[in-house]
């Protein structure tokens, strides 16, 4: 993987031979996202989706804070015409994680404010430490979510809730954010790296270009209604029969029953 940056690291798994990689935000106090760090989660998303020992991605930041939003110094100096050159490129660093075309698993602990949530809302799956805090607090500065947070929160958790935690600008407590389905799991706050491993690393174990033809289906369907997305899921499927992966897995079952394949990930 060609990286290197100042704020964000990449940390490969030597459990799994670095198949699992954990991107990491590292800009103390607080994680604040600026322009730089931003950028630098871009080119780390990039790197990850074009390695091909990369099967799975976990997404972390520190114990405390996950993320707390962005950089409000940058946004207070930026006029609407600054802010209108500058909106894509805050936009497509989000969606660089988004797109990656591998499992991705959030480790959220602590405080996932604002572009922090936003982030988090980008990857398959979120673990959540028992001290973690989400929201999207932007109203209380008067504006509103600009990474996408409007787009994907209402697409996880339903418009009625996307709205009553955009228009309150609220924090949402771990317990709350599993009911409502804005995390998947809450572990304990030391265990969160953990948990999150242990779900790439399953992930990594799997079948790689039918873990993304599937995740591709989801994500992309979901934009297109019910006839496009089937469209696509039938595109999607038959390709899969040309890969290494489906010939050894129906094998495999025919032998010796489901779940004893190994796939190669080809």
């Amino acid at each position: 993987m060609a990286f290197s940056g100042g704020f964000v690291r990449l940390e490969p798994d030597t459990a799994t031979g670095g198949a699992v990689v954990t991107v990491r935000v590292d800009r103390a106090p607080t994680n604040a996202l600026s322009r730089v760090v931003r950028e630098e989660i871009r080119l780390a998303a990039r790197a990850v989706s074009a390695d091909p020992q990369v099967r799975a991605v976990v997404l972390s930041g520190g114990p405390k804070i996950f993320a707390a939003g962005g950089d409000i110094a940058e946004f207070a100096a930026m006029s609407e015409a600054d802010m209108a050159a500058e909106v894509d490129a805050l936009q497509s660093s989000f969606t660089a994680v988004a797109r990656i075309a591998k499992p991705v698993v959030a480790a959220v602990s602590g405080y996932a404010l604002g572009g922090g949530l936003e982030l988090a809302l980008c990857a398959d799956v979120r673990v959540a430490g028992d001290n973690a805090r989400l929201g999207q607090p932007e109203i209380l500065l008067g504006l509103m979510p600009g990474g996408g947070g409007s787009q994907r929160l209402p697409r996880l958790v339903g418009p009625a809730r996307a709205k009553d935690l955009i228009f309150t600008g609220r924090h949402v407590l771990a317990d709350e954010a599993l009911a409502i389905g804005l995390v998947d799991r809450v572990v304990p706050a030391d265990d969160v790296c953990t948990a999150a491993l242990d779900l790439a690393r399953r992930f990594a174990a799997g079948p790689t270009r039918a873990i993304a033809a599937a995740k591709r289906a989801i994500d992309d369907g979901a934009d297109c209604g019910v006839p496009g997305g089937l469209a696509l899921e039938r595109e999607l499927f038959v390709r899969l029969f040309g890969t290494e992966d489906a010939r050894s897995g129906m094998r495999s079952f025919l032998d010796s029953g489901p779940g004893n394949a190994t796939f190669a990930g080809r």
